[in-house]
């Protein structure tokens, strides 16, 4: 969850600077928009991959430290929970073997991680939500030792006022209250990012909200939560409610949650910045000694290290970020859409379906959201959560249509098209979409096997859910360690 903050308390003057300095951070971001100041280097791709640690009966184990020790890959970090930790792979272009390249990195990280792990009595789980954890598990005691993310907690109960209600109506409801940010841990995603030039940027940001329902809807892998059987992708309303800062009175007036989908297609990639300013007011207002605007004048590339932090606390389905890397400024789009997990090569084969659609959509003369309302987008997106590879989309010239259908009829020749734009090797674009095209054709995503599988064995074994959870789950490790793709497991 973003860079390492020290513990402290924060003054009205503290919150004071902070907002100066973010005003300070937009002057000189319009600047270097404005004179082209940013790295030339385009579509650079990187991926980062949220983990969850489980014990030997399916539980989640609160042994990320112990477990980071042992790995000591500097690859692997801490994350929100104890239960929780990341793998941040090197970035790289896609052209030719990239895919292959981060295919096979990962699943080598992967392997020896689990390997160290399961010397601890531990495995590691690529899934958008551990299905069994339980309200036990939103103490603020299930928290990494990290200052920044009690900081986080706090503030974000502090803005709030009141505790969090988490209330989701799916296949079966949950309604509850936490006085901790800590449900948020059992959000688990795949984040994606590819780097992009000012000019090129709203393009892009257009066409990643435009196919984030397609894109939620394959990948769905979250219909559990504390026991419950709740969203396709449960993780999409459970991560823009556990961090709310919003009263429901706030809500009614109509404040922006700061778990975001957004409201209007981009122009400017300063937008999504001076909206993040004027919008949401800061969490962590830490500041640093840089004034940006006198460290362009001489020359400089400013770290925005105030803009940087603020970003980081809002956290849009698709965002953006600013970033410094030897000496040049760059920017990204971060894609925030899809669970982690089932396998490598699920995750990979997701990943090709977006890279490839993303460039073939951003990079169409007439673009799609001039055919298509912002809304409409908005809407896809949380069918496509709600009801994941079942859902009916809206898309234009097709009106409403099955995912399976549009993915097989639109969206797969587009991503083919957009993956052979970037010269990806042939034999991988064809592998990985391929894997996309049979799991439209079997209707098994991760979600979908999940679901049959706990109702095979909760109505076969006379247990209690938990127990059902927790077979299903054992179940599902052993699959992802294989590396078949989710649509070849079966359901006994």
């Amino acid at each position: 969850m973003g860079q390492r903050i020290e513990p402290q308390v924060f003054t009205r003057e503290d919150r004071t600077h902070f907002r100066h300095k973010l005003r300070r951070c937009l002057q000189a971001f319009s600047q270097m928009v404005e004179e082209s100041r940013f790295d030339p280097t385009h579509r650079s791709t990187g991926f980062e991959i949220e983990l969850n640690l489980v014990d030997d009966r399916g539980d989640p184990a609160l042994k990320n430290t112990e477990v980071l020790a042992a790995i000591a890959d500097p690859a692997f970090q801490t994350e929100l929970a104890l239960y929780n930790m990341e793998v941040n792979m090197t970035p790289r272009s896609l052209r030719g073997s990239g895919l292959k390249e981060f295919e096979d990195d990962l699943w080598a990280r992967l392997n020896a991680a689990d390997k160290k792990a399961r010397e601890l009595g531990v495995r590691v789980v690529m899934v958008g939500i551990l299905p069994t954890v339980t309200t036990d598990h939103m103490s603020i005691e299930a928290l990494s030792p990290d200052a920044r993310y009690t900081l986080l907690n706090d503030q974000i109960i502090l803005a709030r006022g009141e505790d969090i209600h988490i209330a989701i109506d799916g296949v079966e409801r949950l309604s509850l209250t936490t006085d901790t940010v800590a449900a948020e841990a059992a959000c688990t995603s795949a984040q994606l990012h590819i780097q992009i030039s000012p000019e090129a940027f709203p393009a892009y940001w257009n066409a990643a909200q435009v196919i984030a329902g397609p894109q939620v809807a394959l990948s769905a892998n979250s219909p559990f939560l504390f026991g419950r059987e709740l969203w396709r992708e449960t993780r999409i309303p459970l991560f823009e409610q556990a961090i709310d800062t919003r009263t429901d009175e706030l809500t009614y007036q109509g404040v922006r949650p700061r778990v975001w989908f957004g409201e209007r297609w981009l122009s400017s990639v300063s937008e999504l910045f001076e909206e993040n300013v004027r919008y949401f007011p800061p969490l962590l207002p830490v500041s640093e000694e840089e004034d940006p605007v006198e460290e362009l004048a001489r020359g400089n590339t400013p770290n925005l290290g105030e803009l940087r932090l603020h970003n980081g606390t809002i956290y849009r389905w698709n965002r953006p970020v600013y970033d410094v890397v030897d000496g040049r400024a760059h920017l990204r789009i971060e894609n925030r859409v899809m669970p982690a997990g089932p396998t490598v090569v699920d995750v990979l084969a997701n990943a090709a379906f977006y890279f490839g659609l993303l460039r073939r959509l951003a990079e169409e003369e007439v673009p799609l959201w001039s055919r298509m309302s912002f809304d409409a987008a908005a809407d896809n997106f949380f069918q496509g959560a709600r009801a994941g590879i079942q859902a009916e989309q809206y898309w234009p010239g097709a009106g409403w249509i099955g995912t399976p259908e549009l993915v097989l009829r639109k969206l797969l020749p587009l991503a083919h098209e957009g993956l052979s734009d970037m010269e990806v090797d042939p034999a991988q674009r064809d592998r990985l979409l391929g894997v996309i095209e049979q799991r439209c054709l079997s209707g098994q995503n991760g979600a979908e096997w999940q679901v049959r599988t706990f109702h095979r064995l909760l109505e076969s074994t006379g247990g209690s859910r938990l127990d059902a959870l927790r077979q299903m789950l054992r179940r599902y490790v052993e699959y992802m360690a294989t590396n078949a793709p989710v649509h070849t497991w079966p359901v006994d």
